[in-house]
């Protein structure tokens, strides 16, 4: 579900709550049953092309909390290194994959961003298109709220995972189906948490609102857009908005960690028309990162669109933070690591930790994925060692 912001727990009978969902509601998972530790399913992975890096990520995974599985793809041009530890499933023991189908978290929030941009370069839109011009049902206070606001996080828009009637319905029945155009309803009555423009702050609301605009300057569905205007260009052929909560197979399992219970499959706990553009596309390592050196790279829309896309706010960080010193651009965020610059998007949701990076000219790019959900407020320790971990790697990427 939705990533960043305050954790709830709620309780269902006959489930043990114990696992914080990032900015709504964690609700818990029924028992997985007897259940394979990572360190007994693990596989030898082929030999790295660095040792240094994969014991940093053993170690990660081998962390208290840590996850049952890691998988990080560096590529430079043609050449592409897979450092993995762990297990992709710890009931057979299977080694992740860069094929393997995982949940991107909000970095589905980039997607929504290439969307709306692609459409500023057509014409269809502009960064200065407002709510009120486009969808007048909405609140009146949030009419003058821009495409440029909602893409930079300055919006003000109430976040719709705050919600307790949201997080109410998602207690009752984790795999309730919601109306996906709808989700801005339960922050209608909600005021603007500051004056558009003067504020940074991450919401989910804003990239609903993206996708919202999308639709109502091209009269297509959100997921026809996604696919002509980003799948295609950019050849991803495993990426998608699925509605429901199935992961096509194969997939890297998320898990909710919390030793000394054994890890708990949250795979499929719940259901993605919850969060929709903000955080429900899946992709795998490879097609993530062919993603990424497009988007990341420029090669989607023109330079002046593109230079508009990399005015940084200085210190506004994704969510969670990623390696080095963040920055926050229109749906990409700057990370200034001790090696150089990378340009990409974080993510976490309820089994999952995401980061997808690339150089500013789009020849190399960084995938790195665990299997459980860490954040600033979520196992904050593993968040600082997976951050220090990514930036080993994004040096790594820099250097060579």
């Amino acid at each position: 579900m939705p990533s960043g912001g305050t954790h709830v727990v709620a309780h269902l009978p006959g489930r043990r709550a114990r696992l914080p969902l990032a900015v709504a509601a964690l609700l818990a998972a029924a028992s997985a049953g007897a259940l394979v530790r990572p360190a007994q399913a693990a596989q030898t992975p082929p030999a790295p092309h660095d040792r240094t890096l994969q014991r940093d990520l053993d170690r990660l995974v081998g962390a208290s909390g840590g996850p049952p599985g890691a998988v990080a793809v560096l590529t430079r041009g043609d050449r592409t290194e897979v450092y993995r530890a762990g297990v992709a499933d710890v009931r057979t023991g299977q080694p992740p994959r860069p094929t393997d189908h995982m949940r991107i978290a909000s970095i589905a929030k980039a997607f929504s961003g290439a969307v709306a941009l692609r459409l500023v370069d057509q014409g269809r839109l502009t960064l200065e298109t407002t709510l009120g011009s486009r969808l007048p049902e909405l609140p009146v206070a949030w009419h003058r709220v821009t495409l440029r606001q909602l893409l930079h996080h300055t919006s003000g828009l109430p976040d719709f995972t705050a919600s307790p009637d949201f997080r109410a319905i998602l207690a009752e029945d984790p795999h309730h189906v919601f109306d996906s155009r709808r989700l801005l309803e339960f922050a209608a009555g909600e005021p603007l948490a500051f004056r558009p423009g003067t504020r940074y702050q991450y919401s989910n609301s804003d990239n609903i609102a993206v996708a919202l605009l999308a639709e109502a300057a091209t009269g297509r569905r959100y997921e026809d857009l996604l696919k002509r205007l980003v799948y295609r260009p950019l050849g991803l052929e495993h990426t998608s908005l699925p509605h429901g909560h199935r992961l096509p197979r194969p997939a890297l399992h998320g898990y909710a960690v919390d030793p000394p219970a054994p890890p708990e499959d949250v795979t499929e706990l719940f259901d993605t028309s919850g969060v929709w553009a903000s955080g429900a596309v899946v992709s795998t390592p490879k097609d993530l990162g062919r993603f990424i050196r497009g988007y990341a790279g420029g090669s989607l829309f023109s330079a002046h669109t593109r230079k508009e896309q990399l005015r940084f706010l200085p210190g506004a960080a994704s969510e969670p933070a990623g390696p080095g010193v963040n920055s926050a651009g229109l749906a990409l965020f700057r990370y200034a690591t001790r090696c150089g610059v990378l340009y990409g998007h974080t993510g976490n949701t309820a089994g999952y930790t995401q980061l997808a990076a690339a150089t500013p000219d789009g020849r190399k790019s960084l995938t790195f994925s665990i299997t459980t959900q860490t954040s600033k407020s979520l196992k904050p320790a593993l968040l600082n060692h997976l951050r220090k971990v990514q930036e080993d790697f994004a040096c790594a990427l820099l250097r060579h």
